[in-house]
């Protein structure tokens, strides 16, 4: 494996992102088995755009300006839909407590898939990214890059467990002053709505 890939890759996932942003807030929120599912939804939502990397449907967004402005939208309204969300935790006393069911964890896997999904950047982000590594010596080019995107999402699960983990070790300490969890929810909403003006705003 190149370590110039390795080195890249961990600073790309290190970055705060709307994935780092949504299981730092859901560890603060939910606690800690929250976050896990938090962190495995974001990792799953990377899949796709990998795929459609290696497909080069990667490419046709590019090229497309009607695909792409549909999904960048689309993205842009999930993105706000989570500041509402995020908003309406705060007329909920019960995110106190992190004894969630089955199919809460659930909703929020899946709200991380959708989340990096509905991310028209990272397909562009990969389409940019991973034939910088492809070695012509190796050969199968495909198999590289399916290569690399396996271990870029395994180092992404890792490092938004870490977040995950220091997130919710705070997070007994937050909960007993509510005032302080509210006004946290609502930096979370102002951060998920900002993140989704700037997706509005970039152009290819």
């Amino acid at each position: 494996m190149n370590s110039e890939f390795l080195i890249t890759a961990f600073i790309v996932v290190l970055a705060p992102g709307t994935g780092v942003l949504y299981t730092i807030s859901t560890a603060l929120t939910r606690g800690h088995r929250a976050s896990w599912a938090a962190a495995l939804g974001c990792t799953l939502g990377i899949l796709p755009h990998i795929i459609a990397t290696i497909l080069g449907l990667a490419a046709l967004l590019h090229t497309s300006a009607i695909i792409f402005q549909g999904v960048k939208w689309v993205g842009v309204l999930y993105l706000l839909y989570l500041a509402w969300l995020t908003l309406k935790e705060n007329s909920k006393p019960e995110f106190q407590h992190s004894n969630i069911s089955n199919h809460s964890y659930f909703k929020i896997t899946i709200r991380g898939i959708l989340l990096n999904i509905l991310n028209p950047k990272l397909s562009l982000f990969f389409l940019a990214f991973l034939p910088q590594f492809i070695s012509p010596n190796q050969g199968q080019a495909v198999l590289q890059m399916l290569y690399m995107g396996v271990v870029f999402m395994v180092m992404t699960l890792i490092v938004f467990l870490i977040y995950g983990f220091f997130a919710s070790s705070i997070r007994s300490k937050l909960v007993d002053h509510p005032l302080v969890m509210v006004w946290f929810n609502r930096l979370t909403a102002g951060a998920f709505t900002g993140l989704g003006v700037r997706l509005g705003l970039m152009e290819k």
